[in-house]
């Protein structure tokens, strides 16, 4: 099914779920609208590298300005169990800025079934956001995220969209336990936004054929005690996606992600860990020599001190490795006769960051990277792995503005 498909279909969805709720809304109370939250943000990023590209040409000398998130969001709750959300996005980051149309982040029906002061029940339906991580679900919105750049070994920007959203449903319950912790499970099924990102990491975007996802399910299982001090959390999914050719063989593609998330929080400071494995596999493509099944490594450990009231640092190692049995990169690099450096199959990443709100709508941000390997490096903005340098440094600055 195309993307446009897709997006009559969940039209459709919404469409039917609103309108048997607006007849009703018709003869509510006018407090219902005392409800509707508006919000907003505005986000400008400038990078430059000392070698490769990151959101553009960051290496030209004079950095790239082609990191730029615009977003709207709006919720209404009709009743106290009912509750409508959705979010519109605009994103540049690099590439050829088609990915810079406004589209439809999330947007959701959200209804629940029991709601009492130990337990919740709910059912969402709409484009719902992948409970992935810790920080998946709200990544779009920049004073949500602990830096400029989440760490890229788990969420990947240059296949961002497989992460993002699916358009299907989800279920999900919270416990409130005795002694102070509380307990959330939530899994969905649907279909996963996989958009050209995808076909350009996958190598197959000067093949002639599309990407289209295929039913997949995602869930999350995580616990909270003393109020946020501790979180721990278990994330599994399984993607699915098919490339169509015409007059060819389709290729069948899937990825199993496993995410083991680790927080202690304090008032002044943040203990965070991540550690993934990431099965991901294609059949079908044989004769393009696209087909693979390997299990990649992905984990980070991240420190953030927050001081003088609207300042904050951080500090993170990020490591990648995209295929366990091949940690070097040098087999694969082999079987493509060097036009692949080994450097392009792992990704270890020094960051230091700076934050600073002087007001609650504003905040400025500085992020230093220091990088050995190419493994999350964006392929648009790098379209020949030969010329790419293996160690290389980045300085990200940005400015956000939010309503």
């Amino acid at each position: 099914m195309s993307a446009k498909a897709q997006g009559v279909r969940l039209g459709t969805v919404l469409a039917v779920l609103c309108g048997a709720v607006v007849p009703g809304l018709a003869a509510a109370d006018d407090r219902v609208l005392d409800t509707l939250q508006l919000h907003g943000f505005l986000s400008q990023g400038w990078v430059t590298t000392d070698h490769n590209n990151f959101f553009g040409p960051s290496s030209d000398g004079s950095g790239s300005f082609q990191y730029t998130e615009i977003g709207a969001n709006a919720s209404l709750r009709p009743h106290e169990d009912l509750l409508f959300s959705a979010q519109v996005l605009s994103r540049r980051a690099g590439g050829d800025g088609r990915d810079a149309r406004p589209k439809l982040d999330h947007g959701v029906v959200d209804y629940q079934l029991v709601s009492t002061p130990g337990r919740t029940l709910g059912v969402q339906a709409g484009r719902f956001k992948n409970p992935f991580g810790l920080y998946n679900q709200t990544r779009d919105v920049p004073f949500a995220r602990p830096g400029i750049l989440l760490p890229q070994s788990i969420y990947f920007d240059r296949a961002r969209s497989l992460a993002m959203a699916a358009d299907g449903g989800s279920v999900y319950w919270e416990e409130r336990l005795p002694g102070g912790g509380n307990l959330r499970a939530q899994i969905g099924a649907g279909r996963a936004q996989a958009d050209d990102d995808l076909e350009v990491t996958l190598g197959l975007d000067q093949v002639d054929g599309s990407i289209e996802p295929r039913d997949s399910v995602i869930g999350q299982l995580r616990y909270e005690h003393d109020g946020g001090r501790v979180v721990a959390a278990l994330s599994a999914a399984r993607v699915k996606a098919r490339y169509e050719r015409s007059g060819a063989s389709d290729g069948d593609f899937e990825f199993r992600p496993w995410i083991l998330s680790l927080q202690y929080n304090q008032p002044e400071w943040s203990l965070t860990g991540e550690f993934a494995l990431r099965e991901s596999s294609m059949e079908g493509l044989g004769e393009l020599g696209a087909d693979f099944d390997i299990t990649g490594e992905s984990w980070y450990l991240q420190y953030n001190r927050r001081f003088m009231d609207n300042w904050e640092w951080l500090i993170r190692y990020d490591s990648l490795v995209t295929d366990r049995s091949d940690r070097s990169g040098r087999d694969f690099s082999a079987g493509t006769n060097g036009q692949i450096p080994a450097h392009a199959r792992y990704a270890h990443d020094w960051t230091l960051g700076l934050r600073w709100q002087p007001h609650p709508k504003v905040l400025l941000g500085a992020e230093y990277h220091h990088v050995d390997g190419t493994g999350w490096l964006p392929g648009e903005d790098n379209p020949d792995p030969a010329d790419t340098s293996r160690r290389w440094n980045m300085l990200l600055l940005q400015m956000s503005l939010r309503y």
